[in-house]
C-alpha cells in the first residue's frame, strides 16, 4: 500500500506499524517526533499504530538555525515553491511539458464540465498530471458569488476523492479579476466550517490578508498585478507588510509576468508564487518554466543570504590603502 512520508510517497507492506516505517527509514534511536494525519504519535505508540493506505507521516528532527529544504501547507513538506495553473497552453503535451519544466509539485485545475476530460471523447489532464506525482489543486476559477466558489469546492473534492485542499478565488468583475473581498470572506467561513484547507486569492492589502489568516485559511495569496496582466509587482511594500505579519504561508498569486518578477517576490520573502499565464503565454512555454523554476530559487537563495544595504552615493569594492600614486 501507498503511504506519504514527508510529502514523499512510499509503498510499505500491508498492516505495517509506525515503527516498520521508524526502522526502514533507519531511524531507530534518533531523536525525532513523529505526526500520523496531522496528530502526533507517542514515541511508545509507534509499535502499536496501525497504518493504512494514504496515510501522511511527517517525521521531524532537531537542527541549528532554519531548514529551508521545503515549506509547509497544511501540514504538507513541498520542495517547489512554485506552483503553476494549466490553462491557455495550446495542448496538453504543452502542458505536460511545461509543468515538468517548472518542477512544480503542486498544479491548479479549473473545475468545469468538460474541463478535464469529463467528456468522453476528450482527452483527460488528469491523465497528464496524476495525483500520484502532483497535489492536484482544484480553484474556483470564473466565481463570483461566495455560494458559487463554495458550489465549486464541494464538487472539487468529490472529483478528485475526498481531497480537502482548495484555491479560493471569488471575483468582482470580468473586466479587472480583481478579489470580491467580502464575498471572499463568506466563502472562507464556510469551507472551513465543512472542513476544507483554503488557500486564498486576494488583494494585496494587508488588513484583509490577516483577517483571512485569522478565518483559518492554510496559505493567503496576494495579488502581484491584474490576472493575466503579467505587469509584476506593483505595490511591492504592501507585500513585504503582508509578510512580515503573517504566520501561514504567503504566496504571490496573479500578475507575474517574467522570471524577475518571481524571484522580486521571492526576495520579498514570499513562500511561494503561483503562477499560469505567465507560462503559458510565452513563445516558449516550455523554456519559460525552466526561466520560472530558476528565478524561484534565485529569488529565495537572494532573501535567505540578506541583500547588501541600498546606498545613496557610491562604496569603493576596492580599499583605498596602499595606493601607489
Amino acid at each position: 500500500m501507498m503511504i506519504y512520508v514527508n510529502g514523499d510517497s512510499h509503498d510499505v507492506a500491508e498492516g505495517s506499524y509506525v515503527a516498520d516505517v521508524v526502522a526502514h527509514l533507519e531511524l531507530v534511536g534518533k531523536k525525532i517526533a513523529v505526526e500520523l494525519n496531522q496528530e502526533i504519535v507517542p514515541f511508545n505508540d509507534y509499535g502499536k499504530q496501525r497504518l493504512t493506505t494514504a496515510d501522511r507521516l511527517e517525521i521531524v528532527h532537531a537542527i541549528g538555525g532554519g531548514d529551508d529544504s521545503h515549506f509547509i501547507i497544511a501540514g504538507v513538506a513541498y520542495q517547489s515553491r512554485l506552483l503553476v495553473g494549466t490553462g491557455k497552453y495550446k495542448d496538453l503535451e504543452e502542458t505536460r511539458l511545461a509543468i515538468e519544466a517548472s518542477g512544480a509539485q503542486i498544479v491548479t485545475v479549473a473545475i468545469r464540465r468538460t474541463n478535464i476530460g469529463q467528456h468522453k471523447d476528450e482527452p483527460n489532464l488528469l491523465d497528464i498530471i496524476s495525483p500520484d506525482k502532483y497535489t492536484i489543486l482544484p480553484n474556483t476559477a470564473g466565481c463570483y458569488t461566495a455560494e458559487d466558489a463554495v458550489r465549486t469546492c464541494r464538487l472539487g473534492r468529490e472529483l478528485l476523492g475526498g481531497h480537502n485542499l482548495v484555491k479560493l478565488e471569488v471575483l468582482a468583475d470580468q473586466k479587472t479579476l480583481f478579489p470580491n473581498v467580502q464575498e471572499t470572506y463568506g466563502a472562507v467561513a464556510q469551507l472551513v466550517k465543512e472542513g476544507f484547507e483554503v488557500m486564498v486569492y486576494t488583494n494585496d492589502d494587508p488588513i484583509a490578508a490577516k483577517r483571512l489568516e485569522e478565518m483559518g485559511c492554510v496559505a493567503v495569496m496576494p495579488l502581484a498585478a491584474p490576472i493575466g496582466s503579467g505587469l509584476g509587482i506593483r505595490n511591492p511594500y504592501n507585500i513585504l507588510t503582508i509578510v512580515e505579519n503573517a504566520k501561514v504561508p504567503i504566496l504571490v498569486d496573479a500578475g507575474v509576468g517574467t522570471a524577475s518578477d518571481a524571484a522580486m517576490a521571492m526576495e520579498l520573502g514570499c513562500d511561494g508564487v503561483l503562477m499560469n499565464t505567465a507560462i503559458a503565454a510565452a513563445r516558449n512555454p516550455v523554456l519559460m518554466a525552466s526561466a520560472m523554476r530558476k528565478g524561484i530559487e534565485a529569488g529565495r537563495e537572494a532573501f535567505l543570504a540578506g541583500r547588501m544595504p541600498k546606498r545613496r552615493f557610491a562604496s569603493a569594492s576596492s580599499p583605498e590603502q596602499g595606493l601607489f600614486f
